[in-house]
């Protein structure tokens, strides 16, 4: 290997050393990664302990210490083993505060006493829902229609439990009961303000949702100026719709009450329970 004058060749040595200060440098951050305050890594071993272990109880234990930019990433587990070890001098310091209840998991009252009531609290708080019926349409004869429509089971200070619409004929769902009047509508907790304040998505399982079945029919004369009162009370805009849209109100027969309000499984609940029962929240 040729030489310029003036220039010494490079020591293997020095390099050699060099490598070494680097490595020195860098080993204490091994089995480290960067987290932040809505991500974490999962290594295998976290994969293949949140595949043995329920992720109601493992989730939040893998966030502890999550106050730190750099946390290990290790299971939880590894965590627990070492917990009887006295903490490295100068490791003292101040816990982080718990994460926002609902994050991950918390707990609902719950069991059968209390379904009915909920069900007529998610009938009454919500002013509107979705709802199923059976398609008369030419092109998709017999299949599901589903409509998401304006309700009210009641003035806010008296809940009836059954469900009121202002429908017009021109609505395709209006078609449908005309040919078949049994229909499901679904009525979810999102309105409410539990999901929200629990940092819960709408559409998570834990969010509680209703559906009612049963015939939806034309309103009787006598009853139309309750109808009124129910719908125009919770809709006031609906006064001014358009009158040659020929507007009238219907109902739902409800006969079967279904409620979910946890990851899996729907309460079926009886309809004199419900009836009977006092609306109350999730």
């Amino acid at each position: 290997m040729s030489v310029r004058r003036g220039q010494r060749p490079a020591r293997p040595a020095a390099r050699l050393c060099w490598l070494l200060c680097c490595s020195a440098l860098l080993s204490p951050a091994a089995g480290y990664v960067i987290v932040s305050s809505v991500s974490w890594a999962v290594t295998n071993e976290v994969d293949e302990e949140l595949d043995s272990a329920s992720t109601e109880e493992a989730l939040p234990a893998l966030l502890e210490d999550s106050g730190s930019i750099w946390q290990r990433s290790f299971p939880a587990s590894a965590h627990k083993e070492d917990a009887h070890l006295p903490p490295p001098p100068g490791a003292a310091r101040a816990r982080p505060p718990p994460a926002p209840p609902g994050m991950f998991s918390y707990r609902r009252e719950s069991g059968p006493r209390l379904r009915p009531g909920t069900a007529r609290f998610l009938a009454h708080a919500n002013a509107w829902g979705c709802l199923a019926t059976v398609s008369a349409h030419e092109k998709i004869p017999g299949l599901p229609f589903g409509n998401c429509l304006p309700i009210s089971d009641g003035p806010l200070n008296n809940s009836t439990g059954i469900p009121f619409f202002y429908m017009t004929p021109k609505d395709p769902a209006v078609a449908d009961l005309m040919k078949n009047p049994m229909a499901s509508l679904l009525l979810p907790e999102s309105e409410g303000e539990f999901c929200r304040k629990n940092i819960v998505d709408p559409e998570d399982p834990r969010c509680a949702r209703l559906t009612l079945t049963g015939q939806i029919v034309a309103v009787s004369p006598e009853e139309v100026e309750f109808a009124k009162q129910a719908m125009f009370s919770r809709h006031p805009v609906m006064r001014k719709w358009p009158r040659q849209y020929e507007w009238f109100f219907m109902k739902m027969r409800v006969e079967h009450i279904w409620l979910q309000k946890w990851y899996g499984g729907v309460a079926d609940v009886s309809k004199e329970d419900y009836f009977k029962a006092v609306p109350r929240k999730a």
